[in-house]
């Protein structure tokens, strides 16, 4: 869905169109025409540099200059309402811009620029394709086709507008939960005083109310990062400031008076709808982020938490146990 078109960067270009895929993602189309090979792919990354640090409430502004530059014709709608609209849903992923994708869309690349997209998205993940467009003329029928240069690992839509879905299986009772770090939560914190944790919209607060006692969760840091831990849900979520832990004298206080790194833990207390949440765990493993378990085929996605009918959701499991030394 188009969420921007021409969109002015800090140096002074501008970005062919910005899309959001139903996942949440936001997707860079950078439209050949004139450009070389090569240019338009060094655009595209150079893009992307920038579109990474759009944080999610800039997304509904942006969406807004759209319509009101582009979209005259039609009545004006929020960002929840055009999102819900287009891919059949009830309501906005609860991350925004978690990832973000880069398309280039041609007639041709030629073999050298091809090689180089598939490098990088083959040795350094980053996640950029290519879409060929031909029109093919019948008579008085013109026909368009479209080739992708690798097979995309995002969900299409189908003719009847629903999102395509991929293979699924029966839900195995473990949940994906994502953290992801930042001024209000640290990796460190949550190793050391055994929680996940989200915040700051009521989508988050309610995902992380899924988590139950017994519950095991898998968690993946999103992004380029990976899976950084496994462990059993002890306690459901509670506001920062109600989350009790152990300080260095052995007392029991809340998270926000013992020594942690996030810088911004504590802020929102007293608002139900921007106060961090956390979920008491007891960790089976974890590891550093920067040990993280990341590798092609493994499940990703962008929700707070969630309950994966996904096929690579098993493999996933499969593999992390195999990497975090986990026997059942």
């Amino acid at each position: 869905m188009v969420i921007a078109r021409q969109l002015p960067t800090p140096w002074g270009k501008r970005i062919d169109l910005l899309c959001i895929s139903s996942s949440g993602s936001l997707v860079v189309l950078e439209l050949k025409r004139s450009k070389t090979e090569r240019e338009v792919v060094a655009q595209a990354l150079d893009y992307g540099s920038y579109v990474r640090a759009i944080k999610p409430d800039e997304i509904p502004r942006l969406f807004a200059r759209y319509q009101e530059e582009y979209c005259k014709d039609v009545p004006a709608r929020s960002l929840e309402e055009a999102f819900c609209s287009h891919f059949g849903v009830k309501s906005l992923p609860e991350e925004l811009n978690g990832e973000h994708e880069l398309v280039i869309v041609a007639s041709v690349l030629d073999p050298a620029t091809e090689r180089i997209v598939n490098y990088l998205a083959e040795e350094h993940d980053v996640r950029i394709n290519a879409v060929f467009f031909r029109v093919f003329r019948d008579t008085e029928r013109e026909y368009l086709t479209r080739v992708w240069l690798r097979d995309p690992d995002f969900d299409e839509e189908s003719e009847s507008g629903t999102t395509a879905a991929s293979e699924k299986v029966a839900w195995n009772n473990e949940f994906y939960v994502n953290f992801a770090p930042s001024r209000h939560r640290s990796w460190e914190d949550a190793v050391k005083y055994g929680f996940v944790s989200a915040g700051f919209a009521p989508r988050f607060r309610d995902a992380l109310m899924r988590l139950q006692p017994g519950n095991r969760i898998w968690v993946n840091v999103p992004g380029p990062t990976g899976y950084v831990g496994v462990g059993t849900v002890v306690e459901s979520a509670v506001p920062v400031d109600q989350f009790l832990v152990q300080n260095e004298v052995g007392e029991r206080v809340p998270i926000t008076t013992a020594p942690h790194k996030a810088t911004h833990i504590d802020e929102g207390v007293g608002d139900p709808d921007k106060v961090e949440y956390l979920v008491r765990v007891k960790w089976i493993k974890t590891v550093p982020v920067s040990q993280a378990v990341k590798e092609r085929g493994l499940f990703g996605n962008q929700n707070v938490v969630a309950q994966p009918r996904d096929a690579k959701w098993p493999h996933t499991i499969s593999r992390l146990k195999q990497h975090f030394g986990v026997q059942d």
